[in-house]
C-alpha cells in the first residue's frame, strides 16, 4: 500500500507539472490579451507596466526586490507575467484577466518575505508588484499620512521626517521592508512598546477586492478592516494604500550598544535581561543579538551577545535609569550617544556614516548577512533558566565557517500589555516577555550543502521548545516558516490542517479570520500556502 500510494502521489506531480506547462502555454496569451482590451483606450498605458520573459529586463525586475536567494534559482517557478501598475485600474485588470483566464495572483510590495510566497506559485501564476505605488502624502496639522503599499519603511520614515522631525510611525527597524508588509503582519518596530504596532495605528485603507471593487474602511466594514491590519497579506485582497496615524518622537533620543562575550558573562547577562527589558519604561526599545565572534585574546571562535537599547529622551535621564535597573551590564556614560530621531533610525540599519537619504535606497546592497536565509521566530512568556540560555548560545558554535548565525530577542512589555489580543489579529499581547528570530545565513557557493543549515535550524528549534510559549508554540507571520504547517494546496484544506499553522500566528483570532475569508473571498481567488482559507474549503 505505502508503495502504491507513493506512485499515485508521484504520478499526481506529474500530472499537476503538465498541466503547469499546457496551462502556462495556453494561458500567457489570453491573459495578455485580455489586459490590453480591459480599458482599450488606455492599452499604450497599460503596456508599459507589463514584463513576461520576453522583456530584457523582466528578470531584474523579479529579482529587484527579492531578499532571500533561495527563492530566486533556475529551478524556481517563475511568473508568467509582472505587472507593476500605476493606478487602481491596472490593479483591477490584472484581477480579472486572473480570474478569466485561470492564474494566479502573487502581491508583492517589499520582498522581506522569508519563504518567497509573494513571489513564487507552485502553478501558473501572475506578480502585481507595487513597487510604482509608493507615495507618502503627510498631513502633518492632523498628524496622519495617506501611505501607498508599494512604499518601504525607509521611505516612509524618510518623507515624514522631512516635513517634521518630530513625527513618525512605528514600523519595522529595517529600512527596506515594505510598509504593507510591517502592517499586514502587525508591524513591531522601535516604538511599538509606547505606541503600539503598525497595525495599531491604521486608520483607513482602500483596498481592491477580489471582485475588483475599490473598498476604504467605511465600504469594506469593520471586520475586514480588522483583518487586514495583521491578518498577513495575501488572503484578503490587495491594499493600495493605508491611512496612518503619526506618532511624537522627541528631538534627542539616546542609544547604547555593548557586546558581551561567552567569556564576560554574556549568558547570565542575557539571563537577566529577561527580567529587566520587558519591565523598561514604554520610552525605551531593548534589543539582544547575538552572533559568533572571533575571541581577541587566543583567536577562537566564541559567542558575542551584543546589547543595544533607544531611548526617547536624553542620556542624562537614560544613564542613571539603566545603571538603577541594569547595573550588571557595566554601562558607563560613554557608552550612550545622543542623536536625532532619524539618525537613530540610520543607527539601528548600521548606517551611522550615512545620510538620512539612504532611507530611500530600496536595494540590498548594506546587508551584511550572506543573501541565502532560512528564518524562524517564537514568543517566551517565562524566563529561560540560565543553563537553557547556555544551550542555546553554543548551539551558534556548532555552525561551521559557510554559515552566519544570528538570534535576536526584542523585549516586549510596555503598551503592548495594555492591547488587548482581539484588538487586531496580532494576538501576541499581555504576558509576553520578548520575541526571538533565528536566523541562518549562507553564501551562492554553499547552496549545494543548504540542507545542514536547514537541519542545523530545525534542531536549534526543537531545543528550544521547553522554554518558549505552548498550546500554541507561538509564531510571527511577518517572519513566514512553512515549517509549521502549510495549506493543502492542490486541494481542500481541512479545518485542522489549517489550524496547524493559523493557531500559531493568530492564537483565537484565526477563527474571525476564517469568518472574514468566507464573507469576503468565498471563492478563494487570493491565496498562497499560508493564506486564510474560506470555510467552504473545508472538511469536518
Amino acid at each position: 500500500m505505502k508503495f502504491l500510494h507513493r506512485s499515485l502521489s508521484l504520478l499526481f506531480i506529474v500530472v499537476c507539472s503538465l498541466s503547469w506547462v499546457t496551462a502556462s502555454a495556453n494561458s500567457h496569451d489570453d491573459f495578455l490579451e485580455c489586459l490590453y482590451s480591459y480599458h482599450p483606450n488606455e492599452s499604450s498605458s497599460i503596456t508599459q507596466v507589463i514584463y513576461t520573459e520576453t522583456n530584457s529586463s523582466y528578470l531584474a525586475l523579479l529579482n529587484s526586490s527579492i531578499r532571500n536567494q533561495r527563492f530566486s534559482t533556475p529551478n524556481t517557478p517563475k511568473p508568467l507575467v509582472i505587472v507593476t501598475p500605476l493606478n487602481i485600474s491596472h490593479v483591477q485588470a490584472t484581477i480579472y484577466c486572473s480570474k478569466k483566464h485561470g492564474l494566479e495572483i502573487r502581491t508583492r510590495s517589499g520582498g522581506h518575505d522569508f519563504e518567497g510566497l509573494s513571489f513564487v506559485s507552485p502553478v501558473p501564476f501572475a506578480v502585481i508588484d507595487l513597487v510604482n505605488l509608493r507615495s507618502v502624502d503627510v498631513d502633518v496639522e492632523n498628524e496622519e499620512a495617506w501611505v501607498q503599499s508599494g512604499a518601504t519603511v525607509g521611505e516612509v520614515y524618510y518623507r515624514i521626517n522631512e516635513r517634521s522631525t518630530n513625527l513618525s510611525f512605528p514600523a519595522a527597524v529595517f529600512r527596506t521592508v515594505g510598509i504593507a508588509g510591517s502592517i499586514s503582519g502587525g508591524g513591531d518596530g522601535s516604538l511599538f512598546r509606547k505606541y503600539g504596532l503598525s497595525a495599531d495605528n491604521v486608520i483607513d485603507a482602500q483596498l481592491v477586492d477580489a471582485n475588483g471593487r475599490v473598498l476604504d474602511r467605511r465600504s469594506m466594514g469593520e471586520d475586514l478592516f480588522w483583518a487586514i491590519r495583521g491578518g498577513g497579506g495575501g488572503s484578503f485582497g490587495i491594499v493600495i494604500s493605508w491611512k496612518i496615524k503619526l506618532v511624537h518622537v522627541p528631538s534627542t533620543v539616546t542609544i547604547f550598544s555593548v557586546g558581551r562575550t561567552l567569556e564576560q558573562n554574556a549568558t547570565q547577562l542575557l539571563h537577566r535581561w529577561q527580567y529587566v527589558a520587558p519591565n523598561l519604561p514604554n520610552d525605551v526599545y531593548p534589543v539582544v543579538t547575538i552572533s559568533t565572534t572571533n575571541a581577541s585574546e587566543n583567536g577562537t571562535k566564541t559567542v558575542l551577545a551584543t546589547f543595544v537599547s533607544l531611548f526617547q529622551g536624553g542620556a542624562n535621564e537614560f544613564i542613571p535609569l539603566m545603571q538603577e535597573r541594569f547595573p550588571e551590564l557595566g554601562l558607563v556614560k560613554e557608552d550612550f550617544i545622543e542623536m536625532t530621531w532619524v539618525e537613530s533610525l540610520l543607527f539601528m540599519n548600521g548606517l551611522s556614516n550615512e545620510k538620512s537619504e539612504i532611507l530611500l535606497d530600496r536595494s540590498n546592497r548594506y546587508t551584511i548577512l550572506p543573501p541565502f536565509v532560512k528564518s524562524k521566530s517564537d514568543y517566551v512568556r517565562e524566563p529561560m533558566p540560565e543553563i537553557a540560555l547556555q544551550g542555546l548560545l553554543l548551539h551558534l558554535l556548532e555552525v561551521d565557517e559557510g554559515g552566519t548565525a544570528v538570534q535576536n530577542f526584542y523585549a516586549y512589555g510596555g503598551i503592548m500589555d495594555e492591547i488587548s489580543e482581539t484588538e487586531t489579529p496580532f494576538p501576541h499581547r499581555n504576558g509576553t516577555l520578548y520575541k526571538i528570530s533565528y536566523v541562518i545565513a549562507w553564501q551562492e557557493e554553499e547552496n549545494n550543502n543548504s540542507q545542514r543549515y536547514i537541519s542545523w535550524m530545525s534542531k536549534l528549534y526543537s531545543y528550544m521548545g521547553p522554554f518558549v510559549s505552548k498550546s500554541p508554540r507561538e509564531a510571527y507571520v511577518n517572519y513566514r516558516d512553512l515549517d509549521i504547517g502549510s495549506n493543502n494546496y492542490y486541494g481542500k484544506t481541512s479545518y485542522k490542517q489549517a489550524s496547524n499553522w493559523g493557531r500559531k500566528y493568530f492564537k483565537n483570532n484565526f477563527d474571525r479570520l476564517v469568518y472574514v475569508k468566507t464573507k469576503t473571498d468565498p471563492k478563494n481567488f487570493f491565496k498562497h500556502e499560508q493564506s486564510i482559507p474560506p470555510r467552504l474549503h473545508y472538511s469536518t
